[in-house]
């Protein structure tokens, strides 16, 4: 699938590795949260960067304390009418700081980039064949209205400001 991150079409080095899964030896890999909490220590003992992916009702409190650890955290969107990853994305970067890339995987579409990235996601696996209208989406809009967890300024605060 197509990847983008930070408005770029970029090669995915990353690779799912599924609960029953073996773990290869090397490579960057990502895995459930639940894998994550029972197998804490040999996955943060690895020479090799680590991801976890969140499913929506998934907690990521549960990973605040491993976050500067992470290198990856991939938000599952199963279904477009489930917006609890948009939850997710803004406590991981607003109330927890975290800096990593932070990825919208399943079912995402382009009208949800805009918002995708307004809650702190930076890059977006896509099955879209059209890649241009995927990256024309994250400035689909000119201005913003509320604060958020990207780096855009809301109109209130530029009106305040001059």
């Amino acid at each position: 699938m197509p990847l983008i991150k930070n408005g770029t079409e970029i090669d995915d080095i990353w690779a799912y590795v599924p609960d029953e899964g073996e773990l290869s030896p090397g490579g960057c890999i990502t895995v459930s949260l639940a894998r994550f909490r029972s197998e804490t220590d040999v996955l943060l003992a690895r020479n090799t960067d680590i991801g976890v992916r969140l499913e929506p009702g998934d907690d990521p409190h549960e990973l605040e304390e491993h976050l500067e650890r992470l290198q990856l955290i991939e938000i599952s969107f199963p279904k477009y009418t489930d917006g609890r990853g948009y939850s997710q994305a803004q406590l991981l970067r607003r109330r927890f700081g975290y800096s990593g890339e932070l990825r919208a995987v399943g079912h995402v579409l382009r009208d949800q980039i805009f918002y995708m990235n307004r809650s702190g996601f930076d890059a977006y696996e896509t099955d879209r064949a059209d890649l241009h209208e995927v990256l024309n989406a994250l400035n689909e809009y000119s201005e913003v209205y509320q604060p958020a967890a990207g780096d855009r300024t809301p109109v209130y605060r530029k009106r305040h400001e001059s």
